[in-house]
């Protein structure tokens, strides 16, 4: 296997910038106010995103791309890949990766392609797809390099801090997160990923006692890997965080990225998130 290409959807919430360095290509998923359509980041950025957010009267909704999206990107990347590996938000809360799905069947000829569901959001799919692009380099087999990329899947950690529940239930993604509604007044919810579905990690009274949590997040992990911090409109918070974090996880390895217009609909403003690898054990099968 020669040269193996990574794709993934905006969901990863992956610094523009970065993506581009690393040959990762971002399909964007597609938002809606009202009959305005954006493509997330394409079309309209965070800073606009956000201020059209807490200001317009209709609540957006996103949609995934369509599987002619992903058949448009296989295409062109088969012209110089000899695989491809197509990684997405979890498929418990978005029909991406069926689009994906669909989107291969369409592709006539080029080369292998596989879809693999990270099971994660945001910046945890962002590190699964950074750490694809050097197993992608291996040398291996593209079934071995799967094989590789779905070990690295079960090492994501990920725990969000929200503001509020509020956009969660106005974007019907609630779910799991129910329990939290009966004593939602005065608390900042925190929201993990388990088995793909967002759950309950606990509530704090005040957004001080939740940034505590996030740094003993990262401070009782085990051999972390890559790092990010994800904010949706804090910097200076995300930048006070990473300076507590760097007590414990080297500065210049934690990643700062933004929580965009994809899941910014359901988190809201205010959110600020961290997320992990943990050492994983790969070329363990074929």
């Amino acid at each position: 296997m020669k040269t193996v290409k990574i794709v993934t959807d905006s969901t990863a919430d992956l610094p523009p910038q970065l993506a581009t360095e690393l040959g990762i290509t971002v399909v964007p998923v597609y938002l809606r106010f009202g009959d305005d359509v954006y493509r997330d980041r394409v079309d309209i950025s965070e800073d606009e995103f956000y201020q059209r957010l807490l200001c317009d009267p209709i609540h957006p909704n996103t949609t995934q791309p369509t599987p002619q999206d992903f058949t448009e990107v296989y295409q062109k990347l088969s012209q110089e890949a000899d695989g491809i590996i197509s990684i997405h938000v979890t498929s418990k809360l978005s029909g991406t990766c069926n689009s994906a799905l669909q989107g291969k069947e369409l592709v006539k000829k080029g080369c292998p392609i596989e879809v693999v569901d990270s099971r994660v959001l945001s910046m945890g799919l962002g590190l699964l797809a950074i750490a694809a692009t050097t197993i992608a380099r291996s040398g291996n087999s593209l079934q071995r390099m799967v094989a590789d990329v779905e070990q690295v899947v079960s090492s994501i950690r990920l725990l969000f801090l929200l503001d509020t529940l509020k956009y969660l239930a106005l974007g019907g993604r609630i779910g799991n997160v129910t329990a939290l509604l009966g004593s939602i007044l005065n608390v900042k919810p925190l929201l993990t990923i388990k088995d793909g579905e967002l759950v309950p990690a606990g509530r704090v009274r005040s957004r001080a006692k939740g940034i505590s949590k996030l740094f003993d997040f990262v401070k009782n992990a085990v051999d972390i890997q890559d790092l990010a911090i994800v904010h949706a409109t804090t910097p200076d918070e995300a930048q006070t965080l990473t300076e507590h974090i760097a007590s414990v996880f080297p500065k210049e390895r934690i990643r700062l990225a933004r929580v965009g217009p994809a899941l910014g609909v359901h988190s809201g403003p205010g959110t600020i998130a961290v997320t992990f690898r943990e050492k994983a054990q790969l070329g363990m099968r074929d």
